[in-house]
């Protein structure tokens, strides 16, 4: 079971409110996915991820697919009982992974042959069907189409070729899928040309997704030019479906992204960055283990009230990062995920107040930046 509704369009931006409905659950847009890769958060348990308000994770199926297998967490009930988690879960497709591995891998028309980095470099192969198939014993509530992620920078030539493997295989992850009730997204490529970008966009919609995710950004490019590529695929893509965009990002890119009209993203920064003792706050970035705040009685940030911050001072803080130890990356992660779900609340409000493009202004100049 999944369906998209649209409940209100922003004024005077491209911000819009939804309402995904899966079968395990409800999902208010737009929305930031905290990424579980190997089924899980790392440091969080489900049950942190609920306290915090994350409505739906992220898993990846290139990962799971190599350690435990994917038979093995379909014969424990897929992902969500495997990891006891029971709100909606997305899986990748396992193409940014494999474009990843670079020399260890080799495309073709019928799919990707790779050389693990679990199991001793064992090679194996995944086409868009086996992705599928994976996907579905995964149980994930949404799916993704296989594509290739192409390097930046990238000769257009290059970024056609691709783009016409990615259509091909997006084809046959259609035809491949079964009646599960999973909801199968198709993957806009097109490396930075508009052009391309809005051929991929129609080609997908003609073969029929149930949504549709921007693919193949933050891989390099300046800032402007991902914009520029999401304002060039965005109104290609129908509006009374979801809009995903992969690997994205930064909170500044989070509402950048809400005012090109994207519903969803997904971001390894806020749990990588806490786990270095980076964090995000109303204020801008911290690195908690400078020096200036060693007696430092005051909270991460004032403004946020996760358990890190009603509870723990920045010099315990800074002392547990210093001293290695396990609880700091438990901690860090808790304020950085709660930021990130507080941020999309707010925009989500804004929007409903129509009141976004003021919320947008403020945010930015807050952070020292300006539209």
């Amino acid at each position: 079971m999944f369906t998209f509704s649209l409940t209100k369009k922003g004024a005077g931006t491209g911000g819009r409110l939804g309402k995904v409905i899966t079968s395990h659950g409800e999902v208010t847009t737009p929305v930031f996915m905290p990424v579980g890769t190997q089924a899980t958060v790392k440091t969080l348990s489900p049950q942190d991820l609920r306290d915090i308000g994350a409505e739906i994770i992220l898993s990846n199926t290139y990962h799971l697919f190599l350690r435990p297998g994917h038979e093995l967490i379909r014969d424990f009930g897929g992902l969500h009982g495997f990891m006891k988690w029971d709100r909606p879960v997305l899986t990748d497709s396992g193409g940014f992974q494999v474009f990843s591995l670079a020399d260890l891998r080799k495309v073709t028309d019928e799919g990707v042959t790779f050389q693990s980095h679990v199991d001793g470099g064992a090679k194996h192969f995944i086409a868009p069907e086996q992705a599928v198939e994976i996907q579905e014993a995964l149980g994930a509530d949404i799916i993704m189409a296989f594509d290739e992620c192409i390097p930046y920078p990238a000769t257009k030539d290059y970024a056609q070729e691709s783009l016409e493997r990615t259509h091909r295989w997006a084809r046959r992850c259609r035809e491949a899928k079964r009646d599960t009730g999973q909801a199968l997204f198709g993957i806009v490529q097109g490396g930075m040309y508009p052009d391309l970008r809005k051929r991929s966009a129609e080609t997908l919609v003609d073969i029929g997704f149930e949504g549709y995710a921007i693919g193949g950004l933050s891989v390099g490019e300046t800032k402007p030019l991902m914009y520029e590529m999401i304002e060039a695929t965005a109104p290609h893509l129908p509006a009374d479906q979801p809009r995903y965009l992969m690997g994205v990002g930064t909170p500044e890119d989070l509402v950048e992204g809400v005012d090109r009209g994207i519903d969803l993203f997904d971001c390894v920064m806020p749990t990588r960055n806490a786990r270095n003792g980076t964090f995000f706050t109303s204020f801008g970035k911290m690195a908690i283990r400078n020096s200036r705040y060693e007696r430092d009685s005051g909270p991460l940030d004032p403004e946020c009230g996760c358990y890190t911050c009603r509870t723990f001072s920045r010099a315990y803080l800074r002392h547990l990062f210093n001293a290695g130890e396990v609880l700091a990356l438990r901690l860090g992660t808790i304020h950085n995920l709660t930021f990130y779900l507080d941020l999309m609340r707010k925009i989500r409000k804004s929007i409903e107040e129509d009141r976004f493009r003021e919320f947008k202004k403020e945010f930015l100049a807050k952070r020292g930046q300006e539209e």
